[in-house]
């Protein structure tokens, strides 16, 4: 049986025009045990001027982790998403995150198979993506890193669909990066689809879903970057916790949502249950 903790996803200060270094003491502030960041590859202008949270991966990954050890928080994982079906664009990127979480302390790095290709059939994406897998797992059993799949695309959008995608590597490296927000949004029960994948679980997407974006888009889309604060939406929280309660791994409820305001909801509403 696993221990459930809550962190928040960086996605929350997106909005702040502050640094990374702000967002992670602000998550310590409103009392979130863990973060996680969001990696990109390369420099760009906005975070290195300090006005969006993510992190470049030519940065330092010991300065992160020190970072988040001053602000007395840990890394639930890496927010590391990247089109799976496009092999040009994830495979050193997804390989690059792997290794930057083995440096900077995050245990898992999330993805999903992002938009196809425009030209690529159905069977060719799952070659394609077999290939991107098969080689960030060497990386990832290498380093002791889980890689999180999440049910946000064309083809995760389903519970078959997401289980396809988790079988094309057999490696105890791969599981799944479970969304609450996402699998409501397709159309599906999250409890059903979150019972069924407990014992592949190794992160989790707290996302909340209002009644209004449940009347304007579920069963339209696949998935949403944030939802609102958890407990003002359509989620049942006890029962999710409960059911990662019996996942074997401890699992890190890491909330999704827009503001600072949500993200201090979110907290206090989750900790009932936790």
């Amino acid at each position: 049986m696993g221990k459930v903790s809550i962190g928040v996803n960086m996605e929350f200060v997106r909005h702040e025009d502050k640094s990374f270094e702000w967002g992670v003491a602000k998550a310590a502030e409103l009392g979130y045990e863990y973060v996680e960041p969001w990696v990109h590859l390369g420099r760009e202008l906005i975070s290195e001027a300090g006005y969006f949270a993510t992190i470049s991966m030519s940065e330092d990954p010991i300065r992160i982790r020190k970072i988040c050890e001053k602000a007395g928080v840990k890394m639930s994982g890496l927010s590391a998403h990247t089109p799976l079906c496009k092999p040009d664009i994830s495979g050193n990127y997804l390989k690059q995150a792997i290794r930057f979480a083995a440096e900077c302390g995050a245990p898992v790095v999330n993805t999903d198979e992002g938009p196809k290709p425009k030209w690529t059939t159905e069977s060719e994406d799952f070659v394609l993506m077999r290939y991107v897998l098969a080689e960030a797992a060497l990386f990832a059993e290498n380093r002791g890193i889980l890689i999180g799949l999440e049910p946000h695309q064309q083809y995760s959008q389903t519970p078959e669909g997401l289980d396809r995608i988790y079988g094309l590597v057999d490696s105890p490296a791969i599981g799944i990066n479970f969304d609450t927000g996402n699998s409501y949004l397709c159309g599906h029960d999250p409890l059903v689809w979150l019972d069924r994948v407990k014992e592949r679980l190794v992160h989790l997407h707290a996302k909340d879903i209002s009644i209004q974006q449940s009347k304007d888009e579920r069963g339209k889309v696949t998935g949403t970057p944030a939802g609102c604060a958890c407990g003002d939406g359509v989620n049942d929280w006890k029962k999710v916790i409960d059911l990662c309660k019996k996942a074997p791994r401890d699992i890190v409820l890491s909330v999704e949502c827009g503001t600072v305001a949500q993200a201090e909801r979110s907290i206090k509403h989750l900790k009932q249950f936790v």
